[in-house]
């Protein structure tokens, strides 16, 4: 990780636990938002107004957060307004690195090696690990924002003006209940595949385990319609997918989250080869760098030896072709 800037250590998959072993996550610090007419957002500073080709969007496509961005700008067509650069789905003792890899890209703006290069381009002494998904304002030569619950909700209205539509992610009338669900997805799923596979004791991984199995059910039961709000597609369902899609074909091996699989859920399979249908999502996601990546983490797997399956999500993928 970064510590004032500078490179101290090879990278580790977790750089914080609790006192009873539970993997802790980093918080993101760049929190400004691109908003229609540059006025300052939730966070942040203002400055930051909606152009186009002035943003580029930098993702790795094994990562859920990153992808959920990189759904909804496809979602929302901003296809053309904000250009993407893909790292290596495999870390290096350095982060994550550009190029190497078949659909993974230089870096187009500094040549930059590695993405902590990135991050001392935006501040010459920060300090934390190297996160993506990365909004980078290519005018001012500055990083927008690293959260990418921040960034989903900026993409789905920040640039109507140039790129009308009728989908709406954030809407008014669900934004409480959004935000309630939002909340127990996250920390009990999203987040709790990782607290499983990181965790340092028996109880965080058992309880971990608890919870992402909970999750899974409720959603299961829920699910009485397309979406998780009836037939209206909203960021509670990107966020759910993103965990969904990787669960049978990474999580469930490298993360030890195996009492179940999503194919032992009928509603959720369904749900979930609903939203990879949808027009453009399929083409973000890439079970290559998915599976590549998260075997290749040598702390959970050791000899980078990488499962031929599961059988069922190639399926799913060749139903689309």
């Amino acid at each position: 990780m970064l510590v004032d800037g500078k490179w101290m250590e090879n990278w580790k998959p977790v750089q914080k636990a609790d006192e009873k072993g539970r993997f802790v996550r980093q918080v993101s610090s760049f929190r400004n938002w691109i908003t229609p007419d540059g006025a300052p957002g939730p966070t942040g500073e203002g400055g930051f107004a909606a152009e186009a080709g002035r943003y580029r969007l930098y993702v790795a496509l094994i990562c859920p957060w990153a992808s959920r961005a990189l759904i909804v700008r496809k979602l929302k067509g901003l296809d053309a307004l904000i250009p993407v650069t893909v790292v290596n789905p495999v870390l290096s003792d350095q982060g994550w690195i550009f190029g190497g890899y078949s659909g993974a890209d230089e870096d187009p703006l500094s040549g930059a090696r590695y993405m902590h290069e990135i991050y001392t381009r935006a501040d010459a002494r920060f300090t934390g690990r190297a996160t993506v998904p990365v909004l980078w304002d290519m005018k001012r030569d500055v990083m927008v924002n690293n959260e990418s619950a921040d960034i989903v909700r900026m993409l789905d209205t920040a640039f109507e003006h140039l790129a009308p539509s009728d989908l709406r992610l954030y809407p008014d009338d669900l934004a409480a209940e959004i935000d309630a669900l939002n909340r127990c997805i996250y920390d009990l799923l999203n987040n709790g595949v990782y607290k499983a596979g990181f965790a340092s004791s028996q109880m965080a991984y058992d309880e971990a385990v608890e919870g992402v199995f909970a999750m899974l059910d409720e959603l299961e039961e829920r699910l009485t319609g397309d979406y998780l709000f009836g037939d209206r597609l909203t960021e509670t369902d990107i966020r759910a997918f993103v965990t969904l899609i990787r669960f049978d074909a990474a999580y469930h091996g490298i993360f030890k989250t195996n009492l179940r699989q999503i194919a032992d859920y009928p509603r959720l399979s369904a749900y979930m080869a609903r939203i990879l249908a949808l027009p453009g999502v399929a083409g973000t996601v890439n079970m290559d760098h998915i599976t590549r990546g998260y075997y290749s983490i040598k702390a959970l797997n050791p000899t980078g030896i990488r499962p031929v399956g599961p059988k069922h999500i190639r399926a799913l993928f060749d139903a689309g072709n």
